[in-house]
């Protein structure tokens, strides 16, 4: 077991892989993160399938065989990721039940061409936890506004669910208020809260490298180039603490209720010139999730300075970080529905190319 990996682990933080492909499933590699690397969930997105299927001859067959008995591309595709994602969710079985339910988990995405689409997201949401079947399952759905009453519903239906594409604190409160609603609306209908879990996935490397564009254009050796990331991530944890120590949140926990963690997302670090483990290293407080590409669990393997706590010390320098923006004159507002924008359609370019790339499969 690495050391770097494990002291993560033990410092509160779950480890998930982020990336899953039927290659990772048959070869074993996906068992050996599991049994050496702290590894203990998966998240997926349109952007990972789209590489997965791309990339391997293990989904020809497949593909072939689901073509001559006349389905169509997009009930391929469904075929294909379902298929993966359950196949992922019985191989965290085990670690799903001796951690009650906490981690084991597996995500699939909603399409992303229904972002803005309540009706169809929680159509689909309920489609594919049906279509699974497994208890460990999480239904990822981007915290559009108009993702957000989605978010409630399906959580008051017992559908556990990934909150994916959250840049601010302000739509991340909004995120929390949509989970306790559904499970308060769960409880006024005399149903159980036991078993329901949910995720909030916070993107992270992206804000630095829209925030330090724009402060290159106003001084591009500004001291606040490489901070804004870690500091929005930092403030989140302070909201989430706010919640879970809200008599709100107590009254529900006294019925069974789960808490939403905040999960770290889009932790590679884009920028060479910063330390490829910071996304890692500087977001360690309990009841985290990190979910990491391979590539930044290797970096954090090697040389992942583990020092513990490296978020809750840090709330008055992070708001004292988003001040200073300010009077730099970035615009965090305007930053943040850029990349909402940009994410949703990064995401459904990549679905449009995997339709495309099963479709040419001959």
């Amino acid at each position: 077991m690495s050391v770097n990996l494990q002291a993560v682990s033990d410092a509160g933080v779950s480890i998930w892989l982020d990336d899953l492909s039927r290659d990772r499933l048959q070869s074993g590699s996906l068992a050996k993160l599991i049994a050496d690397s702290s590894v203990v969930g998966v998240t997926t997105n349109p952007s990972i399938f789209s590489a997965a299927i791309k990339g391997s001859a293990l989904y020809k067959e497949d593909v072939l065989a689901l073509k001559a008995q006349g389905a169509d591309t997009a009930s391929i595709v469904n075929a294909l990721t379902t298929s993966d994602v359950t196949s992922a969710c019985d191989l965290f079985t085990e670690i799903y039940k001796n951690t009650n339910g906490v981690d084991g988990r597996v995500s699939i995405e909603v399409d992303p061409f229904f972002a803005h689409e309540t009706e169809k997201t929680l159509e689909q949401g309920k489609s594919l936890w049906n279509q699974i079947a497994r208890p460990n399952l999480l239904i990822k759905v981007p915290a559009t506004l108009e993702g957000l009453p989605a978010i409630r519903e399906l959580t008051a239906a017992g559908i556990s669910v990934n909150v994916t594409l959250i840049f601010s604190v302000a739509r991340y409160e909004m995120v929390m208020n949509a989970y306790l609603a559904g499970l308060e609306d769960r409880l006024a209908a005399d149903l159980p809260l036991a078993g329901i879990h949910s995720v909030a996935s916070f993107f992270v490397s992206r804000i630095d490298t829209e925030i330090d564009k724009r402060l290159d254009a106003i001084s591009p050796d500004s001291p606040l180039r490489g901070k804004s990331a870690i500091a929005n991530a930092v403030l989140a944890y302070e909201a989430y603490l706010k919640v879970v120590e809200s008599d709100r949140w107590k009254s529900l926990t006294s019925h069974g209720a789960a808490e939403q963690r905040p999960l770290w997302a889009s932790t590679g670090v884009k920028d060479k010139n910063y330390d490829s483990t910071r996304y890692v290293i500087e977001l360690i407080a309990p009841h985290c999730v990190n979910t990491m590409p391979e590539g930044t669990l290797n970096e954090v393997r090697e040389h992942g300075a583990v020092r513990g706590d490296t978020i809750t010390p840090n709330f008055e320098a992070s708001h004292a970080h988003f001040a200073a923006l300010k009077a730099a004159g970035i615009d965090f507002e305007d930053v943040v529905a850029f990349l909402e924008k940009d994410g949703v359609k990064k995401f459904a370019d990549a679905w449009q190319e995997l339709l495309d790339n099963v479709s040419a499969v001959s």
